[in-house]
């Protein structure tokens, strides 16, 4: 699909280097790049749906399970 977009001289001269040095056409960086932001930011959206509903939960151990837990690691010299 073809489209026209509009984005600042500076940005668009940074693509054609871009696409030279990695030898792929504008299209093709454009796609790739567009492609790495939705993907990315559908990552994210899932984040903060996970962050809505673990939020609203005190996942906390009891302090008695934390003492319990602590006692049975063995100290380890760092």
């Amino acid at each position: 699909m073809k489209v026209a977009v509009s984005i600042p001289d500076d940005l668009f001269e940074s693509g054609e280097q871009v696409s030279k040095r990695l030898g792929v056409s504008r299209s093709r960086l454009y796609a790739t790049a567009l492609a790495e932001y939705v993907a990315k930011n559908r990552g994210r959206k899932v984040t903060e749906r996970l962050n809505v509903i673990y939020g609203a939960v005190d996942s906390r151990l009891p302090a008695a399970v934390r003492r319990l837990q602590r006692k049975s690691l063995s100290p380890e010299p760092w």
